[in-house]
């Protein structure tokens, strides 16, 4: 079985009741839809959410539908509540995971676009179905945004330089493939960083402009609270610092509410707003998971409890 990041981490975040309703909202190759099945009992309940339909139509996915426990949902996160709603489990759910980032299918299919060391169409859509592609992105940007987004996004120094060198090319003959892309930025990047593909920050900074992954990431943590049960547990796993600061931020002011040191203590009224309690301290993999797993290195795993 595939085993995906913080596994035992984020099963043991969630707390699992036997008869308990779950939401997996990255479903991806179902590895932790898997866990938690396996600590549902008969009247347990889980649905996963996935935007990717190669996710959705996959041999794995088509195998866990036939358990009557199980169901699946084509659909981004910003949906979450309306699909609960559809359900009638609002404020019933029970935990609600989410592990954001691209998967490892992504990457390994060389025509989705998503990585930087196998040539293959610029696309990067998380969902092929809709939305613009990366190229058709890159063909239509404005040289301010370009500079905003590798630099917002992909924290790149160089961001004028490629942004500059993107519409210069693309007067010429607009960027079609990755490799095109990679040898772009190659040429337009003056220093390379050890240990790093020159590549790797506007990759990043592309493929969440046009997935508006940020912006996905706030509506769901909201939606999340809003469907969780009292006592109902949320776990995030994040992979870079963009999603974690957003992801530590909602926590921390739901946590704690909107207040000064010079308004304490907390009014009934401030009290009654606080919607979530922070358990523990920020998860992170351990020497064997990153032995085992190099992608692992980077995540970031937080567990927020709905009061």
């Amino acid at each position: 079985m595939h085993l995906p990041v913080l596994f035992n981490e984020a099963l043991d975040g969630l707390s699992i009741k036997p008869d308990g309703v779950y939401i997996d909202c990255t479903f991806g190759r179902g590895g932790h839809s898997k866990g938690i099945l396996q600590l549902l009992g008969a009247e347990g309940h889980l649905l996963a959410l996935d935007r990717d339909l190669d996710a959705i139509q996959s041999e794995y996915a088509q195998e866990m539908l036939k358990d009557p426990r199980f169901q699946l949902e084509h659909c981004c996160f910003s949906q979450l509540q309306e699909v609960v709603e559809k359900r009638g489990w609002l404020g019933k759910v029970d935990g609600v995971l989410m592990d954001f980032g691209v998967s490892s299918p992504q990457l390994d299919n060389a025509q989705r676009g998503f990585s930087f060391m196998q040539d293959g169409p610029l696309d990067m859509r998380m969902d092929c179905s809709s939305g613009l592609s990366a190229a058709e992105w890159l063909a239509t940007v404005s040289e301010k945004d370009l500079v905003r987004v590798l630099f917002d996004y992909g924290e790149e120094r160089f961001a004028r330089r490629i942004a500059n060198a993107v519409v210069t090319q693309r007067l010429e003959k607009p960027l079609e493939t990755t490799q095109q892309f990679v040898n772009l930025l190659i040429e337009a990047i003056p220093f390379k960083e050890k240990h790093k593909h020159p590549a790797t920050r506007s990759f990043q900074a592309v493929r969440i402009a046009i997935n508006s992954e940020l912006e996905e990431i706030t509506k769901v943590l909201d939606q999340a609270v809003n469907v969780l049960a009292s006592g109902g547990r949320m776990a995030v796993i994040s992979f870079h610092s963009l999603e974690d600061r957003i992801v530590k931020r909602f926590i921390r002011d739901e946590s704690r509410g909107k207040y000064t040191s010079s308004k304490l203590p907390l009014q009934p009224e401030e009290l009654a707003a606080i919607r979530l309690k922070k358990l523990g301290k920020a998860n992170k993999a351990g020497p064997q998971e990153l032995a085992e797993n190099p992608r692992s290195r980077s995540a970031v795993m937080r567990v927020a409890e709905r009061k």
